[in-house]
């Protein structure tokens, strides 16, 4: 499990941005983290790979403390995928970049290929494999980062901010490519401003403000706690949002459920 133990991080400006943070997150789970932008979201998952240390409590990945490891050590645990693909993209082909952690593995031929045919499968970009990622629309590229990780085989992956450009359709294999990574014995947990998606994906929603967590539970814990979405600054989703001004109780979030009650 990843648990982050009354963890404090101040950047070298001298900000602190998390403050006494206390987190556990079992495998196999999805999460989802919300919250307004400067909630500490990007800090505290950051905070898992090993890319901040806190400067007051720990971190510890499956017994890890990372406080005691390399960066490099703690990846190969936790894989972490940028908002922006272009920060983590160097490779000349699709192929390339999402082969580059197996064969940095030194691992046979035979399991190189089934890893990335796994994850190209899964992020459905197979007639991108052999193109220059730059040449590649952004929403596409996106998922070739995502590959990329994915290969490296992590036990656990952060998408942060996955549908940010995202049209129906990518949302779409983002949410299936979900459900197949925790069916597949990886934990998944993603910051995103998107309710919609955390809604419909994510059986936990971790809320953060004011430097902490504020809530963590369901979506219905979550989004029908009228405090926690003024205090984060979040949106009620949709069919949330109108079972509320028809004056409905029982958390709807779902449109089956809406219609149920109608």
């Amino acid at each position: 499990m990843i648990e982050i133990k009354n963890a404090s991080f101040k950047y070298p400006n001298g900000f602190t941005a998390l403050e006494n943070i206390n987190l556990t997150i079992k495998e196999g789970e999805k999460v989802a983290i919300v919250g307004q932008n400067g909630a500490g979201k990007t800090t505290c998952v950051k905070m898992m790979n090993g890319l901040n240390r806190p400067f007051e409590g720990d971190v510890i990945i499956d017994g890890i403390n990372t406080k005691e490891v390399t960066v490099a050590t703690v990846a190969r645990i936790v894989g972490y995928v940028f908002q922006n693909p272009d920060e983590q993209i160097f490779n000349s082909t699709a192929r390339k970049e999402i082969e580059f952690m197996p064969r940095y593995y030194k691992l046979s031929e035979k399991e190189v290929k089934e890893r990335v045919d796994y994850a190209v499968e899964i992020c459905d970009i197979a007639k991108y494999m052999d193109t220059n990622p730059y040449e590649i629309p952004y929403p596409i590229r996106k998922f070739v980062a995502i590959a990329a990780v994915i290969a490296s085989r992590p036990k656990y992956i952060v998408l942060d901010e996955p549908t940010a450009g995202q049209d129906l359709h990518g949302t779409e294999v983002l949410g299936n490519m979900v459900d197949r990574l925790t069916k597949d014995g990886i934990t998944v947990i993603t910051i995103t401003h998107d309710m919609e998606f955390a809604v419909r994906n994510f059986d936990r929603v971790i809320a953060m403000a004011h430097k902490n967590i504020i809530c963590d539970g369901t979506a219905q814990d979550v989004f029908w706690n009228e405090k926690v979405v003024t205090d984060a600054k979040i949106k009620k989703p949709a069919i949330g949002e109108l079972a509320k001004r028809l004056e409905m109780d029982g958390k709807i979030l779902f449109c089956d459920e809406l219609v149920k009650r109608l």
